[in-house]
């Protein structure tokens, strides 16, 4: 008798389901990476005005608000929202907000930022 060959491959209902496991990480993904790309703007862009050691809090907040004017991405964080503070004589930045990302439906994603400089 010959032994039969064991066959090898996916099934159509394997097929589909990592189709939808990965199909739904993708939507996932590329609906949160924009607001990452937003917090590390943000970052940067306050620690170059901790850098620049502004003497006032008001001229700290007005170099936020001309870098918000300049990169369009930053909208989840006004210059209001900005906690600033000196320590040891350098200039603390630090900020945090929450971000909701839809996903479908009634479903949404939430995403808490925090942020300060060094």
């Amino acid at each position: 008798m010959r032994a039969r060959k064991i066959q090898r491959g996916i099934s159509l209902l394997g097929l589909m389901f990592w189709a939808v496991i990965i199909g739904g990480g993708s939507v996932i993904l590329l609906r949160v990476v924009p607001t990452v790309m937003e917090y590390y703007t943000i970052q940067r862009a306050i620690e170059k005005i901790a850098r620049d050691a502004p003497p006032t809090v008001a001229e700290a907040r007005n170099q936020f608000q001309r870098t918000k004017d300049i990169e369009y991405s930053i909208v989840s964080v006004e210059p209001a929202d900005l906690i600033i503070t000196k320590v040891d004589d350098k200039v603390k930045i630090s900020f945090a907000y929450d971000k909701e990302v839809p996903l479908f439906g009634p479903a949404f994603l939430v995403i808490k930022y925090k942020g300060s400089t060094r």
